[in-house]
Order: C-alpha cells, then structure tokens, then sequence
C-alpha cells in the first residue's frame, strides 16, 4: 500500500495524516542534517590546515620578494627561477630545454627540479605578482594541500571517522621530514596527487570502473613526472611494497581481484609510458639530459639514531640534533621516541587487520632503505651493510637519494594512527579516550613550529624599473658580475624579477658537465668569469694583459652577450669596476648599476 493510501486511510478514521509523513520524512531528515554536520566538519579541518601553512610559513608574506627561508636560500632562488621559467608557457614559450641560464647550451627541465606542471598552473600568479609571491603561496600550499588530500582519502576511502582522519591527515601533511623538505624543495612537499594515485590504486583492486580507473591513474602518474619524479618514485616503491603485504594477508582478495588489479596496471602503465616516452628520452639522453645520480646515497643516508630523535624544526627539538642529517631541508627521520613508541603499540593492538599489516611492513621496507649503503649510528659508520646496497649501481633508481626514503613512513604510520583511533572510537569505553589521546600526546612534541626567515638584499633598481631592455637585445644574454653559481646563485634572483625575459651564463643547476658527461652541479667557469669570480671573493684588483683583454672578447661572443652589468652595491664593486673597465673599456651608470654594451 503507498503512503498516500495510508494517509486516506488514517484521515476517513478521523486522525491526523500529519504523524504518517512525518515518519516518513524524518530519516531523510536526518540524513541531510548529518551530511551537513559532515560537511561543516570537512571544510573547517581544511580550514584548519590552511590556517597551520600559513602560520609556519608566514614569514614570507610581509614581503615575498624581499624576504626568504633562512635555512636553505639558494635552493629558493633556484626555485623562483624555474618558476618565472616556466610561467612564459603562457606567453607560448616553453620547452623542455630552455636557453634562459647558462647561455648558450641551456638547462635540461626534465633533468632538474623544475616543477613545471606547478610554475604552469601558477603563471598568471607568478606574472602578476613575481616569482617570490608563487614560491611562498606553493611552500604553504603544498603543506596544506597534502593534508587536506590524505583527509579526503581517509574519509572517503578508508571511511575513517573525522577525528581519526584528521590527525593522520595532519601527519602526512605537516609531519617532520615533510615541513623540512619544505626549506625550499617544492618538489618533494607537493605532495597532493599521492592520495589520488592511492585511490586509484584501491578503486582498480576493488574492481570499481577499471578502465576508467586505470586511465584516471595514468593521467596522474603523467601530471606528477612534471610535478616531482622523486615524489612518484616513492609512491610507487612503497605502493608495490604495500600490495604484495596486503595481498600476503588476505590472499582469497588477492586471487579475487589479481587478474583485474593486473590488467588494469597494465594499461595505466602503457598508457603512461606512451605520454612519457618523449619527455624520459629528453631527460636522459636529450640536450643537457643525465642519466645517472650526482649525489652519493652514502653521504645522503639517514642515521638510525635521527629516528627516535625530535626535529630541530618540531616543537621539542633541539639545534644539536642538526648533526645527524646533512642540512635543515632533510630532516626527514625525525619523528621522535613517543611517536614511534605509540605507533608500535598501535600496530601490535591492529596486528590482525590486513591494511594495518601492510603498512607496518611497507614502514619497515622504506625505513630500513632509508639507512642507505651502510647504517650510520650517532654520526658513526658501523660497517654493517644496508638494504640499500641492492639498489646501488641500478641505472635511475640509483639517483634516489637514501634518506628521502623515509618520507614514505609518514603516510604508513599516520594509516596505522587512522586505523588505530577509528577502532578506539568505535569500540567506545575507555578506549575512546585512551587511544585519542595518547596518539596526540605523542604528535605534540613533533609538532612543528614556523619556518625560519630573513630579509635578502633587493634585485637592483636597473632590473625592476625595466632599465635592462635599453641594454639587452629581446631575448638576449645579460652578464651579472659576478655570474651566478651553485653556491651564489643569486643573480638568477634578477631574471626571475624579470619574467626570464633575458638568459643568464652559467648557473645553478644539473647538467652533463661532469666526467664523460656525467652529471654535475652547475658548469665549468669560462676564464674572464672565473676572474671576476677571483676579484669578487677577495676584493684585489689586478692587472690585466693582453691575452685577457682577447679571451674576454672571446667569452662575450660565446655567450652571444649583449650586456654586462655590475650592481652598484656590490661587494668590492669599486675593484671588479676597476676589472671590467680594463677589460672592456668605461662603464655606463644606469639607475643602479654599471653596464657594458656589446
């Protein structure tokens, strides 16, 4: 009988129809008013998140040009560089080799850091308020970004409670390893396309629209190479270490879902492969490309101690634990005795859920990895042979550097912590309490607390007012003295101001400059710049001859200069004035700088 039949019914008895529709009205009442609860929940944790990336990155905004990350501001020039690179895509210039830094052979993308897929996304920003202001938007972006993603994961996938979701998601995105790659290592905090990949990765195991999920994954996987190779690298290393333990622990859902899992990571795979197939060539064997790792995995390995050690950037840590990593922008390991204490309790309470399992030994797999060729002990070499030693000498995956292997712990754990506080939440009692808390009591001393910033000195007057172009042929060379190196790279601050309208010689970047054209940080020096370098370093004025007069003349035609310019501002400016001058004849002041046309 339809409810309009019984509601005829109950008015010819001489009652009130009103009680009947209600009954029928008040669960989908119900539903709608918890599904806005839900929903306000949802977007004031994402609130939340933004508000955090703002307050550790908000020393940057009283100024982004005039401002920078303390701890790390070379890799923030690069960076903004690459940035104001990349914008001109919307002028229609891009390509994966620009010609913008050292002039004239260029700089491979594929084979640097460039975040492409970023600087293209963001250029309308970066071409209206400068490169500073997107690199400071991205640094807190990305933090935010990455929580706010893992949350929706855990949410809508896991469909984990909001309190558990939230804390593992504050961990994936605001743990230690990953606010301290955010001194400037854009690539490696953008981290927001990994719980899509995830998801994906779920949807094809559950055998959801597999081939729509399957090219779904393979666009993604595509999108993040111009993002973060080193990111998606780590994503899929631990993603396979994860399924082959999941499917270990539940071996019925492994023969269930294999032949469609497998199918459908073959097509991802190919379709992948066939959009990429360009670009990896380029990166490796194109102009500039590289093939192979510059940095040594045994300097770059994590030590065993950093582990249940606080960051120096978390609330508890302390400055002397800086000595058991290689630089602020790698504290990728520390998470602290409490975290790691409650994280194991977590997992022995879970030991018989499957994920739970899964991520405990994906944890192991990529921390154990971590350690590199040989493990290190309190800034100490013990001699015993790493896991990682089964990956040197493999061609591309040799390239990864060890320590940064740790930062695939930070979504595993936070998985176990979700699983762990749902479960408690669920049980209700005390459990409900004890657990909860004692996850956030061991959160608290790994908080993290802002980032370090300073002022840096301001991009000339002759670069912002626009005087250059008097100076430098349309898309001509300028020659900053001194020319920029990996070490000082900080005339590539004035290319990015302007838009990299003008190509820079020499640099900071990774070229095929190294032995047999092996990968190496920056070039080899032409004579004259590796003079003026001299006189910039220790402020002597020398004498010039002849044949520096004629080698000078011969490095302006290979860079195919237009203009050398001297700050005025610059440290000894007077003897590297007095050079120039010997070299190329007087100087021309323009607003604050000295030129030289050619």
């Amino acid at each position: 009988m339809s409810s309009a039949a019984c509601a005829d019914q109950d008015a010819g008895h001489g009652r009130d129809a009103t009680p009947a529709v209600d009954t029928v009205s008040v669960p989908r009442r119900a539903r709608l008013v918890a599904a806005a609860h839900r929903n306000r929940v949802d977007l004031l944790v994402g609130l939340g998140f933004l508000v955090l990336a703002g307050v550790l990155t908000h020393g940057l905004w009283p100024d982004p040009s005039g401002r920078t990350l303390a701890l790390n501001p070379e890799d923030q020039t690069l960076y903004e560089f690459f940035l104001a690179v990349d914008s001109r895509a919307l002028l229609g210039d891009l390509g994966l080799l620009t010609h913008r830094l050292n002039a004239p052979d260029g700089v491979n993308l594929m084979a640097n850091t460039s975040v492409i897929a970023l600087g293209v996304l963001f250029a309308p920003v970066t071409l209206a308020f400068g490169a500073p202001t997107t690199f400071a938007l991205l640094a807190g972006l990305n933090l935010a970004g990455t929580a706010i993603a893992w949350y929706a994961l855990y949410v809508r996938v896991l469909r984990a409670g909001r309190l558990a979701a939230a804390i593992g998601a504050g961990l994936c995105g605001f743990g230690p390893g990953i606010v301290s790659q955010t001194n400037s290592h854009l690539h490696m905090t953008a981290q927001w396309l990994v719980p899509v990949i995830v998801w994906l990765v779920v949807r094809m195991l559950r055998d959801q629209r597999l081939v729509v999920s399957a090219l779904g994954l393979a666009v993604v996987v595509v999108t993040q190479v111009f993002v973060g190779e080193e990111v998606l690298f780590l994503a899929a290393l631990t993603l396979a270490v994860t399924t082959v333990a999941y499917a270990t622990a539940d071996r019925r859902l492994a023969r269930r879902t294999f032949p469609g899992f497998l199918a459908g990571m073959l097509l991802a795979t190919g379709v992948a492969l066939v959009a990429l197939a360009y670009p990896l060539w380029f990166q490796f064997a194109g102009p500039q490309g590289v093939a192979d790792g510059m940095f040594s995995p045994y300097y770059f390995s994590a030590d065993l101690t950093s582990w249940w050690t606080f960051s120096p950037l978390s609330v508890a840590g302390e400055d002397s634990a800086a000595r058991l990593t290689t630089g602020p922008a790698e504290y990728n390991t520390f998470l602290g005795w409490p975290l790691l204490l409650v994280g194991a309790a977590c997992a022995v309470w879970l030991r018989r859920q499957p994920l739970a399992v899964a991520c405990v030994v994906a944890t192991l797999v990529m921390g154990a990895l971590s350690l590199g060729p040989d493990v290190v002990v309190d800034g100490e070499r013990t001699g015993v042979p790493g896991p990682y030693r089964f990956l040197l000498d493999v061609p591309v995956v040799d390239g990864a550097l060890p320590m940064r292997f740790a930062l695939a712990v930070l979504p595993l754990l936070a998985t176990v912590l979700v699983l762990a506080v749902d479960r408690a939440w669920h049980a209700g009692g005390r459990w409900r309490a004890v657990v909860p808390a004692a996850v956030v009591a061991a959160l608290l001393p790994a908080a993290p607390t802002p980032l370090a910033t300073e002022d840096r000195p301001p991009v000339p007057e002759f670069i912002t007012a626009g005087h250059w172009r008097d100076c430098v042929r349309p898309g001509g060379v300028l020659v900053p003295v001194p020319a920029p190196t990996p070490k000082e790279p900080w005339p590539m601050r004035w290319a990015a101001a302007a838009d990299a309208e003008f190509a820079l010689p020499e640099g900071f970047f990774i070229g095929s400059y190294g032995r047999d054209g092996t990968a190496a940080m920056g070039t080899y020096k032409r004579p004259t710049s590796a003079l003026l370098a001299e006189v910039a370093r220790h402020g002597e004025q020398p004498v010039v001859s002849e044949g520096q007069r004629r080698q000078a003349a011969r490095d302006i035609a290979f860079w195919n200069a237009s203009c050398v310019v001297l700050a005025a501002d610059e440290r000894h400016a007077g003897s590297l004035r007095g050079t120039l001058e010997q070299l190329y004849g007087p100087a021309t002041r323009v607003a604050d700088a000295w030129t030289w046309r050619f």
